[in-house]
């Protein structure tokens, strides 16, 4: 610390002439020094004044400040913005051509309580070897950095004692560190791509044993409708002939005969039950198309020697997309049940059965000329009623009954099949499609039934 100089000039503040022990042509000289501001001290104004025979390149704190090509002008730089209490360090990168070699450097700080802290070219500063890295902003020098040469003193031969001008570099701004520039940022950054890598492995692991489990499943369900066809459907086919042919070496008023053809018929009740149990297990029948030929298929079936004329109103491509066993399980033994107390109670001439996709839900309708009722005074003990309501809540899905005296029934099952629950392989590639069946195209429909009363329209 030295009290601030009186009558200043041009070259007042400016130290010797400087440079390393040995001096030879296209010789790049790396010169360092380190200051420190005291830390309750507040500076005022700052100016810095150098040049060096032939070049040089000016960093304070590791931050290029300029650059300076003319040995005979001197480069003045206005450091106050960029000083704060602290440790810094001023590095100069000079280059000589040819013959003689200097640096001359000059640094005052102001601070507020009057003090001036200098900073000239002297022997305090050091010369860096050539290959060090990161020199520029080391804030310590090794005891192996030499300390700089004194090569002349202000105004001696061969340089000036004046400068022929001042070259005024314009005054830097202090650099902002954004936030996203902040280590804390940066790690946290890196640590959250870290868990995010993490759970991206954990969640293919899974995938790949899903896959796996879903696979294996799939082979499973293959296997036992095969065991069942193969076995059980032959073994039950098997006791009908047999039954058949003991019937027929019996006399036609036997009780015997009578009593096998009972058994006969209950063995073909359970030969269908068989089928229909092939049907659900059947892996390659997941999909919502083959779920609407065998509902019909059935409906068809069940309504051929009855009374009631059914018809069938679905569009000509409905979704091959999957659907699942549990749901299609269900639904399909509610729609039996709805269609079997159509058979049974509603004394209707016609029966329509509807499958449409319709805003991500599938709507199964089923709707009849018959005689109708009150299901307000419908009683609770109606256990095929309880059962399809039971059934549909626990696919969350709903049904809804339309009916009146004389004005037929309307039975409507919807399930929505684009928001169920996820399963973790949904979210990936094709397994995300088992949730939401493909657009359904419009066609034009097939054996659409003509208006039949319906409750809703009166």
């Amino acid at each position: 610390m030295v009290a601030a100089p009186e009558g200043d000039s041009r070259t007042n503040g400016l130290g010797s002439w400087i440079w390393a022990a040995r001096t030879f042509d296209r010789q790049t000289c790396q010169l360092w020094r380190s200051f420190e501001i005291p830390a309750d001290a507040k500076v005022t104004n700052a100016h810095l004044l150098m040049t060096a025979d032939n070049e040089h390149t000016l960093f304070l704190d590791g931050r290029e400040l300029g650059r300076g090509a003319e040995w005979r002008n001197l480069c003045q730089y206005d450091l106050a913005q960029l000083m704060s209490p602290g440790r810094h360090v001023l590095a100069v990168m000079a280059f000589n051509s040819t013959d003689y070699a200097g640096m001359i450097f000059g640094l005052q700080i102001g601070l507020a309580d009057g003090r001036v802290i200098e900073i000239k070219s002297d022997s305090d500063w050091r010369i860096v070897p050539e290959g060090v890295r990161g020199w520029e902003k080391m804030t310590e020098a090794p005891d192996s950095w030499p300390a700089a040469t004194v090569v002349a003193a202000l105004g001696d031969k061969p340089w000036w004692g004046r400068p022929d001008n001042i070259e005024v570099i314009p005054p830097l701004q202090p650099l902002q560190t954004h936030f996203w520039q902040s280590s804390w940022f940066q790690v946290s950054v890196v640590a959250l791509c870290g868990l995010g890598i993490l759970v991206s492995f954990s969640l293919m692991a899974q995938l790949a044993l899903h896959q796996k489990e879903r696979r294996l499943l799939q082979q499973e369900r293959a296997r036992i409708a095969r065991d069942i066809h193969d076995d059980l459907g032959s073994r039950m086919t098997q006791l009908v002939l047999h039954g058949e042919v003991a019937q027929s070496e019996l006399s036609h008023d036997s009780e015997t005969r009578s009593q096998l053809h009972e058994m006969c018929e209950e063995a073909r009740g359970l030969l269908a039950s068989v089928d229909e149990i092939l049907w659900a297990v059947n892996p390659r029948r997941d999909t919502l198309r083959d779920f609407a030929s065998y509902v019909c298929g059935y409906a068809q079936d069940f309504f051929k020697h009855s009374v009631i004329q059914c018809r069938i109103d679905v569009d000509l491509e409905i979704s091959a997309a999957p659907f699942d066993l549990p749901l299609r399980r269900s639904l399909l033994m509610a729609i039996k049940e709805t269609l079997n107390n159509a058979a049974k109670h509603s004394r209707a001439t016609e029966l329509l059965l509807q499958i449409r996709w319709h805003r991500q839900k599938l709507v199964v309708v089923v709707q009849d000329n018959g005689r109708g009722f009150d299901p307000a005074k419908a009683g609770s003990d109606r256990n095929g009623l309880t059962n399809i309501l039971q059934r549909m809540r626990e696919l969350g899905g709903t049904c809804v009954i339309i009916s009146q005296p004389n004005k037929g029934c309307r039975v409507e099952f919807s399930i929505p099949l684009a928001h169920r629950r996820r399963r973790p392989w949904d979210w990936f590639g094709k397994g995300k499609r088992s949730s939401t069946p493909e657009t359904v195209r419009k066609k034009p429909r097939l054996n659409t039934l003509p208006q039949i009363n319906d409750p809703t329209n009166s």
